[in-house]
């Protein structure tokens, strides 16, 4: 029996080596690196979406904005420029779904506080009672880096169609005025192109984490 497996020693090595070649081989083919899709109105529920728009396919991003934060400042896609960021939609007297949102926007604020690719920002759907003083109560309560994370409030019609045009995320009222608007718990994820490339349930802390790690997987994108 001893000289059986000595005969066949040269031979199990051998085969040793070549399965662990082999099962690398389907590891690494297994792993690929797979981009973020770009997300197009057509891709995207109706109801999030401007009819204008919804039959759009291709080359869709962030539209220009001009809007106040917390602080007073004027914020416009400039100060998003070469970054990568997180929206939302959400108003300070909410008391349903805005509290948890607000939270792991925190959440996300904690993993990102030193990473200067990336940053956040949060539209008020009722600016009309956002004013820049509630948004920097709001602001203080909620532990909100003015470095890192943007509370903007402005010209309601310019609001709803960033939400309906550009990011694909808030409801058509209906039922009120030409531009009222009722938010989701979507978070989207926007890339260095003004691209939408996630969308994530902001009151999952499922979904947060899910979100934290396509924002590595965007960020190997630029490293490519």
């Amino acid at each position: 029996m001893l000289s059986f497996f000595k005969n066949y020693r040269g031979f199990a090595i051998v085969f040793a080596i070549i399965s662990i070649i082999i099962v690398s081989i389907i590891y690494n083919t297994l792993n690929v690196y797979q981009p973020l899709p770009i997300y197009q109105p057509a891709m995207v529920s109706t109801e999030l979406v401007d009819s204008t728009i919804q039959y759009k396919k291709k080359y869709h991003k962030i539209a220009d904005f001009s809007l106040i934060d917390q602080n007073g400042k004027t914020i416009t896609q400039n100060d998003y420029k070469d970054k990568i960021y997180v929206a939302d939609f959400f108003f300070t007297t909410c008391q349903t779904i805005c509290p948890i949102m607000t939270g792991h926007m925190e959440l996300i604020q904690q993993e990102i506080i030193n990473d200067n690719d990336v940053m956040l920002l949060s539209h008020s759907v009722t600016p009309e009672i956002d004013t820049v003083a509630q948004l920097k109560r709001y602001a203080k309560q909620k532990g909100v880096n003015d470095n890192k994370w943007h509370l903007v409030t402005g010209d309601k019609k310019q609001i709803y169609q960033l939400a309906r045009k550009s990011y694909l995320a808030v409801k058509d009222h209906g039922d009120g005025g030409p531009f009222d608007m009722v938010h989701t718990e979507n978070f989207m994820l926007i890339d260095k192109k003004r691209q939408i490339r996630g969308f994530y349930d902001g009151t999952d802390k499922e979904e947060i984490d899910r979100l934290l790690n396509d924002i590595k997987i965007l960020k190997e994108e630029y490293l490519k």
